[in-house]
């Protein structure tokens, strides 16, 4: 295969490799402060566009479930960037009301396109209208957030802390329905749960990821994980299944070429 941004290679290391949920394009984005769109066609894989976004190196970019917008946040800003591609408008978002954070990075989009869920510090989870952008209400994790995933129908959401444990809220209450502790987990760094909501994988600093049934999860506070990963060397920093629930990929941004396919 071509690389799929060949038309435009970025300046800065990649932050964001995200395909379109129902196109067949690519999205890129990272350091080097910009957003790059290409179809896929494995050919010439054109460009079909690029922001530059001044002053802005990019943490994350996530398209929106219909794929008509694209969120991206900072390295180290209070705001964030609305990309919305059917109005080729770039907006601004400064200051969310009622949400007191420094720094906004780390977030998920609701696969249902309801919400967006922003990671603050000390433990705080704020949960925001994807159509609004508003504060709907917040949340909050014993210990340190270290990333969230939502349950495919958007109805739940899992969230690891740095301390190892991990809650599981319900969207519609925000009310915590169960935690349990991730076994041997020195400190949580990523979080992954199955389209078909059978899986959750919680990887760690130590390289282990613990792949775990999610009927245990919701009933137990010490679960055994189904198959404990232990291939990594350093630090698990992205898992991530396929639509289909066959395959887990396994990553770590600390080595050159640590991915395992599971």
């Amino acid at each position: 295969c071509l690389p799929a941004n060949q038309e435009r290679l970025a300046d800065g290391k990649l932050s964001t490799v995200q395909f379109h949920p129902s196109a067949q394009v690519v999205m890129t984005a990272g350091r080097d402060r910009s957003v790059s769109l290409f179809q896929v066609d494995g050919i010439r894989n054109p460009k079909i566009q690029s922001i530059y976004l001044e002053s802005f190196p990019i943490y994350k970019a996530r398209f929106s479930a219909d794929g008509e917008q694209v969120i991206a946040t900072g390295t180290h800003h209070k705001m964030f960037y609305v990309y919305d591609m059917m109005g080729g408008s770039i907006i601004p978002v400064h200051q969310v009301r009622g949400m007191e954070e420094k720094f906004v990075k780390n977030f998920e989009v609701s696969p249902d396109g309801s919400f967006m869920l922003l990671t603050g510090t000390s433990g705080y989870l704020h949960l925001l209208s994807m159509k609004t952008k508003e504060l709907m209400s917040t949340m909050k994790v014993n210990g340190r957030s270290a990333a969230s995933a939502f349950t495919s129908d958007g109805s739940k959401i899992y969230s690891y802390s740095k301390e190892g444990e991990v809650f599981i809220w319900d969207v519609r209450s925000r009310k915590c329905l169960h935690k349990f502790e991730d076994e041997g987990s020195l400190e949580g760094k990523c979080i992954a749960v199955s389209k078909n909501n059978q899986y959750v994988a919680c990887g760690s600093v130590s390289g282990v990821v613990n792949l775990y049934t999610t009927d245990v999860c919701l009933k137990e506070n010490h679960p055994k994980p189904v198959k404990a990963i232990m291939n990594l060397v350093t630090s698990a920093t992205s898992v991530t299944f396929n639509p289909t629930t066959e395959i887990l990929a396994v990553a770590s941004n600390e080595a050159d070429e640590a991915v395992k396919l599971v």
